[in-house]
């Protein structure tokens, strides 16, 4: 096994483990609950903990990195994580159990940027296409197989063991890391770090991803609208104050690279927007159709084949097609699955659902595999630690504002029409949106892009 294949072990082991932590506590929700006594809301933060810690730590990741090498950060953020771990599995309290999910979190989010900076670097633009889809994949085994791992450990040993289970393969990474990174010299970087930068950046996105989960609960939207606009004009203020500073925290020029800025712009709008339709259509076939919670989770059955063959297609595709073809296709496709969406009437009409799911993870994971391959191809090294930070992020927020747009969307609607007509609004209005992206690609040079990767 050569060296960057050792590295991208490393990395997708640690993004596998990440995932795994931000969904295989879902299902042990009932359990703590029964066990802390807590409501619904203050569950939610179990994950809402989790992603804060995880978001707020990746902007200082390049930072840290040139501070202390990244392989040593990598490690240290390993051993973090690990010890967050256990302290989330011996909780006696709700709130200690919340407060090591941020820890966990602060672990884990330096694992992604630090790690996809690593690898990156060892694969010249012509290759990165197949190894992001190798990415793509690791992402959707994770979300699939968490669910039916933390049921299975939260029916048998008890929920504490749904945060140990991330124990092994936390410490086999470590392991991993250690033996297989090569040291770095040593060296202080060059700029002081940009504290103000750091803080702002911190504020910003406590205060949107607060916000953001205020705006979709009950009886909190006035206060999470107002902590949402108060993070995005800290937001602003961060931005600006970035583009006038030699070194910045972030460098933020990198957003108008234009096969950059449309990567992110599109992951917003279809693998994020998709995130919320997914929880309408599972509250939808549950109670308005009546629906068992079993035959609604075997519906990802198909939407994780079709997912599969659509990561697959980019990784061989990429580099002879070029990004635009295979974002339309994506989108077009995810449109008709979302249209189809409206057509679900009934709770036998299982042909449809197939279909529309088969349809949305397809053109869904089309996208989202596109955006991630295209996203690096004009970035150079140098530039990598930055971008991966801002594509990370960028990702994080992605599903919180789709999950809070799509909520705020139905309980507008809702106020205007049957629950049943106000969900299928919804699931058209999705499928409009998908003209956006659309309009985005056309604005790629693909024949350039192509002329890159196949020279």
């Amino acid at each position: 096994m050569n060296y960057r294949t050792r590295v991208a072990v490393v990395y997708l082991l640690g993004f596998f483990i990440d995932l795994i932590n931000m969904f295989i506590s879902n299902v042990a929700y009932p359990a703590i609950s029964h066990h802390f006594q807590a409501n619904v809301e203050q569950l939610a933060w179990i994950s809402n903990g989790y992603i804060v810690g995880l978001t707020l730590v990746i902007p200082a990741s390049r930072w840290l990195a040139s501070r202390l090498g990244a392989r040593r950060l990598l490690l240290l953020s390993l051993m973090i994580f690990l010890a967050a771990t256990m302290g989330a599995g011996t909780a006696h309290s709700l709130a200690a159990l919340i407060g090591w999910r941020v820890v966990q979190g602060l672990g884990g989010g330096l694992l992604i940027p630090i790690g996809q900076t690593l690898t990156y670097a060892l694969y010249p633009p012509s290759q990165r296409a197949r190894l992001s889809a190798i990415i793509m994949l690791v992402g959707l085994l994770a979300p699939a197989l968490s669910p039916a791992l933390g049921g299975v450990i939260a029916d048998n040993v008890g929920w504490r063991w749904v945060f140990f289970a991330s124990v092994p393969l936390a410490a086999l990474n470590l392991l991993l890391a250690a033996l297989w990174l090569r040291r770095e010299k040593s060296a202080l970087p060059a700029e002081k770090l940009d504290v103000g930068g750091l803080l702002t950046s911190c504020a910003a996105l406590l205060l949107i991803l607060l916000g953001l989960t205020l705006l979709g609960g009950n009886g909190t939207q006035l206060i999470g609208a107002l902590l949402l606009l108060a993070g995005i004009a800290t937001l602003l203020f961060f931005i600006r104050r970035s583009l006038h500073k030699p070194h910045p925290l972030l460098n933020l020029r990198l957003a108008r690279l234009p096969l950059f800025k449309i990567s992110m712009l599109i992951y917003q709008l279809v693998p994020g927007v998709f995130t919320g339709v997914s929880l309408l259509t599972m509250l939808y076939l549950q109670n308005q159709l009546g629906m068992p919670a079993t035959q609604v989770g075997e519906l990802m059955l198909p939407w994780a084949l079709a997912a599969f063959l659509a990561i697959s297609l980019t990784g061989k595709k990429f580099n002879h097609l070029g990004p635009r073809p295979l974002f339309i296709a994506g989108c077009i496709i995810n449109g008709c699955g979302l249209a189809g969406l409206t057509l679900i009437g009934a709770a036998d009409d299982r042909i449809t659902q197939i279909v529309c799911f088969a349809l949305m993870g397809f053109g869904s994971s089309l996208c989202s595999s596109t955006a991630q391959s295209a996203a690096f191809i004009d970035i150079d090294n140098a530039q990598l630690s930055d971008a991966s930070a801002l594509w990370n992020i960028n990702r994080q927020l992605s599903f919180c504002l789709g999950v809070t747009l799509m909520g705020l969307l139905y309980n507008l609607l809702s106020t205007l029409q049957p629950a049943s007509a106000a969900y299928r609004s919804c699931f058209a209005l999705a499928a409009l949106s998908t003209l956006l992206p659309i309009a985005l690609c056309l604005r790629i040079d693909n024949r350039r892009i192509v002329a890159r990767l196949t020279p």
